[in-house]
């Protein structure tokens, strides 16, 4: 209301004072009107959820004694200044006008630098959370005495020197400090300059890439005997215990970090390996393997490993070959699948056992994927130049990575890779980059076609001899036709008859192909868990078609068994019933962290 405003003199408020008779102006409210719309809860000015008393208070005496609302009052009054995510870039001496200002928070914003010259003296806490700081030195000119509190976290401080700013000489006072999701390398460093900080009780130093160190949190708690919680964990007596005199033997821990995947299971290929035709005299014999492949961050500071264990492999490509960009692989057609169905479905209902004796010991190879079917067991020069390696690009690392991958196995209903690594790593900046981007897991099928090597006939030595040997044979059988034994001579014959699969084969560069790929989530590793256990599903790549074939299959060699066995029934797979498992892989991957000084001495010394 306008009348407030006017000057208060005796005049003017006698003049003001209503009898009972007048009529209140209709510009006018009274104050008890005012306080009633800022206190009801329904009024569209009610104060909201999160307010609190200093919000009431001001709003009521606005209504009661707006005269006193000034900037002289505003300066001397507030304690607490939040400016969240207002896109502040600097913080300029105009803060120094708040005469009583004990908290300020500046979180989200795009503050570079803060000159703390232009920081009111009286600040006790100090938030610049998720900001563009990349130095504490700017803050160090005239820190103000008396802060108890300073939040840093999800900056860009990064070098070792960044430890010569969290010393008593500039934070005497200071009871927390938050420095977690930063790029602090040298741990030693940083727990010797926060030992001068006596009053220290609260430290974050998680997200940065010195927390990821096996004896991270046992040389922070034993170097810092005040600290009560580290990391939002409460420090216990028994941590204190555990890690007792590590401090003492802090030259002899490396600074690196270390790393355990572990592949389990693979599940839920997709055993396609029954829509290839039985290869002939001239081939091609198919091989089928699977293998788990995933990529982790290189070690530039470290040695290159030359030994990277029995079960790990780097696949890269060749330089000598082409990289191609691997079509979707061509489905197989609908009219042939029917006539292998047909067929399944014969043998299931009965004639299995004639199936079982023509096929001899042949085995049927694997293929985890759709597959061309080969019509002819000599393939053309067009056919073979399509059959040269093929590299997936979902294959090739990402930069700065390297591509481990688990053995090659034969396809099973459940494959057990029984795949483990353990990377040290000590270049820990770009392993805090790799893992929030994380880790992507691949499943890759890889068919291999082989044909018989035909050798050139060598005028030998050894030649002449065979065929004397040869000639020596056939005499033989003349003399024992003459005198009418054509029985043995006929058993002479079977052995010709049996299929022997050739002694030396060529092979062709494998094919391989992505059946599943997907993405595995580190960021928990870099926030405080020590393991990141996860089974990644890639849908449903199973069909009713390769299941049936897959048990006509089985049927087939359910027959060989022995007599004296008595062999398992096979039920035949109906549509209705049919729910197959996707196709799935356990993958593991763990931070090793040190649980005691002696488990750390182990661990690291020389």
């Amino acid at each position: 209301n306008k009348s407030r405003f006017l000057p208060q003199t005796w005049r003017t408020w006698r003049e003001l004072v209503t009898k009972e008779e007048d009529v209140v102006s209709p510009g006018e409210e009274t104050v008890e009107a005012l306080l009633g719309l800022v206190r009801s809860p329904h009024s569209p000015w009610a104060l909201l959820n999160d307010s609190n008393a200093e919000d009431s208070f001001l709003r009521e005496l606005a209504i009661q004694n707006p005269l006193m609302i000034t900037d002289t009052f505003f300066y001397s009054y507030f304690r607490s200044l939040r400016v969240v995510d207002k896109e502040v870039t600097l913080v300029d001496k105009d803060l120094l006008k708040f005469l009583k200002l004990e908290e300020l928070v500046l979180s989200a914003n795009r503050i570079k630098e803060v000159d703390a010259t232009n920081l009111p003296p009286t600040l006790k806490v100090l938030e610049l959370y998720g900001n563009e700081i990349s130095s504490m030195e700017c803050l160090c000119a005239r820190p103000p005495a008396g802060l108890q509190h300073l939040g840093l976290g999800h900056n860009k401080l990064l070098g070792p020197l960044e430890s010569l700013y969290v010393t008593a000489d500039h934070w005497p006072n200071l009871v927390s400090l938050d420095l977690g999701f930063n790029d602090l390398t040298d741990l030693q460093s940083m727990v010797a300059s926060l030992r001068t900080l006596r009053h220290l009780r609260l430290l974050v130093l998680q997200g940065n890439p010195l927390a990821l160190v096996p004896c991270y949190r046992g040389l922070t708690i034993d170097s810092l005997a005040q600290l009560c919680v580290l990391d939002d964990i409460t420090v216990s007596p028994n941590e204190k215990h555990l890690f007792r005199g590590l401090s003492l033997n802090g030259d002899l821990l490396a600074q690196e970090a270390q790393f355990v995947v572990t592949i389990g299971n693979l599940r839920g290929v997709l055993d396609t390996s029954v829509l290839d035709p039985e290869p002939g005299p001239e081939g091609p014999f198919i091989a089928y393997s699977y293998y788990v492949t995933y990529d982790f961050v290189r070690d530039e500071e470290g040695e290159a490993d030359e030994d990277t264990g029995e079960l790990a492999e780097i696949v890269k490509p060749s330089p000598s070959l082409e990289l191609l960009v691997e079509e979707s692989p061509e489905e197989v057609g609908e009219d042939v699948i029917k006539d292998i169905v047909g067929g399944v479905t014969e043998e299931v209902e009965g004639s299995l056992e004639s199936e079982a004796e023509e096929s001899g010991e042949s085995e049927l190879s694997v293929i985890s994927g759709p597959s061309t079917i080969l019509q002819t067991p000599r393939a053309s020069a067009e056919e073979l130049a399509k059959l040269r390696l093929r590299i997936d690009p979902r294959l090739c690392p990402s930069p700065g990575t390297v591509l481990f991958s688990t053995t090659h196995k034969p396809w099973a209903e459940v494959i057990p890779c029984s795949y483990e690594m353990q990377h040290s790593l000590r270049d820990l900046v770009p392993l805090k980059a790799f893992l929030l981007a994380g880790t992507t897991v691949t499943i890759v099928e890889e068919k291999i076609l082989s044909w018989p090597v035909v050798l050139p006939a060598v005028d030998s030595p050894l030649s002449a001899k065979r065929g004397k040997g040869e000639k020596d044979k056939k005499g033989k059988e003349k003399d024992r036709k003459g005198q009418g034994e054509k029985e043995p001579a006929k058993q002479w014959k079977v052995p010709k008859k049996k299929k022997e699969p050739p002694k030396e084969l060529r092979q062709d560069p494998p094919i391989l192909q992505v059946l599943g790929r997907g993405l595995v989530i580190l960021e928990p590793l870099l926030a405080g868990e020590p393991l990141v256990s996860t089974v990644c599903n890639f849908g449903m790549v199973r069909t009713l078609t390769s299941d049936r074939l897959t048990l006509a299959r089985d049927s087939k060699k359910i027959k060989k068994v022995a007599k004296k066995e008595k062999p398992k029934a096979v039920n035949p797979i109906y549509e209705s019933d049919y729910h197959p498992e996707p196709l799935t892989v356990e993958v593991q991957i763990q931070l090793n962290q040190c649980r005691s000084a002696a488990e750390a001495l182990r661990m690291f010394a020389v």
